[in-house]
């Protein structure tokens, strides 16, 4: 399908050019002081057509998939028109990039439009990504190529599907223009929904700025936006810390649950709400391997995948290192409040690790708790590091062994010495034996657990290059469909579950900009 038939489909469902476009916004962070955002509207585009639109997440958030597919709704999603009700800005924001700290980052490319509410009573951010420069650019372009909003559609909602906290991608155009990065390429432009975009970095610029007043304001917003049910805590700032090092630690044992690398775990991109944000040079490893990095910029194996919750951890101290204000008012003392800090960054490891083990026990089958599984689990993972078995298919195929062991047969071929497989199962099945839950039963609810698939590497590239070489977007509304249902068992789609062949393996993903 090309660029052009898009539009023409979008057209065809669309009412005539002057449709309004209601998305009855809501803004809160418009209200906070100027100093924490600049007001700018979107830089405008030649010829905006649009790609795609999340005709169910619009529909959940009260939107009408038709009026924004209309010529009013695309001008609107390629910043080339304000809706009614927005309050177009770019939020301020410091970070630390691979452990190196800048004061101020900000968004350098996205414009948030406004807030809306969805059905579900919750508050979401709708954000433009590639919408032009901000003050906050940095000599940039402030733009983003077709490749990487693809990507990060694709990725975004197949986390989404797969049960992660994580943004999501409400719409995507192209701009009629090019940007330039190694080459030129088709520019293009994600409507992005989040939870919120705040990040550990929004407190790091105010903290860095000596701001205690709005490091104050801000977390204030934060709780009352994310975390309401604790703003009559005593020891409030303290409470807030921790129920944000409560969801990244049930995050990250997630994402490890899945074989997902992030790729670029700064500070920025470490969501308050708890949300899988930023997908740059993200990944879902094939061959399993705890030293896996898939990012070009990741030299030194910061952010690879067994570092992650190191990287969590890391980046939630500097939380706490903002907080120290705050914290200091409520304990009393420095040295309290630095105790208090530091109590609840040893709360993450016990909680991601606990998190991490209901999960691995929940994909080996496993409902009742004995004191040997986190060790057969770690088991299995080691024997697929040392036998290169893909990580999803291992887990996928474990649920139809669970059955019986004639079902370990497909298993064995996944491991470069099939024994290897055969000595872990006689103990797996040992175990299981003390379970009071039939087979079945038990197969069944592992394939809610463990996905048949994921947005392979090799897949992903294929939709993109096909996209951007030959504007035929078929192979991206395919693969989308596809991880869009990640745990159905569909045959006909069968080829989306095989692993990369040699010449097909993607050992690099890269950022945006």
């Amino acid at each position: 399908m090309s660029t052009s038939d898009v539009s023409v489909m979008a057209s065809a469902i669309a009412a005539s050019d002057d449709r309004s476009v209601r998305f009855h916004f809501e803004n809160t962070y418009a209200r906070l002081p100027e100093r924490f955002y600049a007001r700018l509207n979107p830089r405008q585009v030649t010829a905006p057509r649009l790609v795609k639109v999340n005709v169910e997440l619009a529909q959940s958030l009260g939107l009408a998939p038709d009026e924004l597919a209309s010529t009013r709704g695309v001008e609107i999603l390629a910043g080339n028109r304000v809706a009614e009700g927005a309050e177009p800005l770019a939020i301020a924001y410091a970070g630390h990039q691979f452990g190196h700290f800048v004061p101020q980052l900000g968004d350098g490319r996205a414009n948030l439009l406004g807030e809306v509410v969805g059905r579900d009573g919750v508050r979401y951010d709708i954000q433009l990504k590639g919408s032009g420069p901000t003050p906050f650019s940095r000599r940039g372009d402030g733009r983003a190529a077709l490749g990487p909003v693809l990507r990060e559609y694709i990725v975004s909602e197949a986390m989404g599907a797969l049960g992660v906290p994580t943004t999501r991608a409400l719409a995507a155009v192209t701009t009629g223009e090019l940007v330039f990065r190694e080459t030129a390429l088709p520019g293009a432009i994600l409507t992005r929904v989040a939870a919120s975009h705040l990040r550990v970095g929004t407190f790091q610029y105010f903290a860095a700025k000596g701001d205690t007043e709005g490091t104050r304001m801000l977390a204030d917003y934060a709780i009352a936006r994310h975390y309401p049910a604790v703003a009559h805590e005593k020891r409030l700032y303290r409470v807030f810390l921790d129920n944000v090092i409560a969801r990244h630690a049930h995050l990250v044992a997630q994402w490890m649950l899945l074989g997902f690398i992030h790729g670029v775990m700064n500070t920025d991109n470490t969501s308050i709400s708890g949300e899988t944000l930023d997908y740059g040079p993200c990944a879902f490893m094939e061959a399993y391997d705890p030293a896996k990095v898939f990012s070009s910029i990741d030299s030194q194996g910061r952010y690879a995948y067994s570092n992650q919750p190191h990287a969590a951890r890391w980046n939630l101290m500097r939380l706490a290192e903002a907080l120290l204000p705050l914290l200091l008012q409520e304990e009393g003392s420095e040295e309290a409040a630095l105790a208090s800090a530091n109590e609840a960054i040893a709360a993450f490891e016990p909680q991601f690790e606990a998190a991490r083990l209901v999960g691995l026990r929940r994909k080996l089958g496993l409902f009742t708790d004995q004191e040997g599984d986190a060790t057969l689990a770690q088991d299995l993972l080691d024997r697929m590091a040392a036998n290169q078995a893909d990580f999803t298919l291992t887990f996928r195929r474990l649920c139809t062994a669970a059955t019986g062991r004639e079902g370990g047969a497909e298993m064995r071929t996944l491991f470069a010495e099939p024994g290897a497989y055969d000595t872990w199962a006689v103990a797996w099945r040992r175990r299981l034996e003390q379970e009071p839950v039939p087979a079945q039963d038990r197969a069944a609810a592992m394939r809610l657990v463990n996905p048949a698939f994921i947005p392979r590497n090799h897949m992903v590239e294929a939709a993109l290059e096909a996209a951007v070489e030959q504007e035929d977007f078929q192979p991206f509304e395919e693969l989308l469909e596809v991880v869009s249902r990640p745990y159905e068992d569909r045959p006909d789609m069968e080829r989306y579950t095989v692993p990369a062949r040699p010449e097909e393996c993607v050992s690099q993903t890269f950022c945006g900009t």
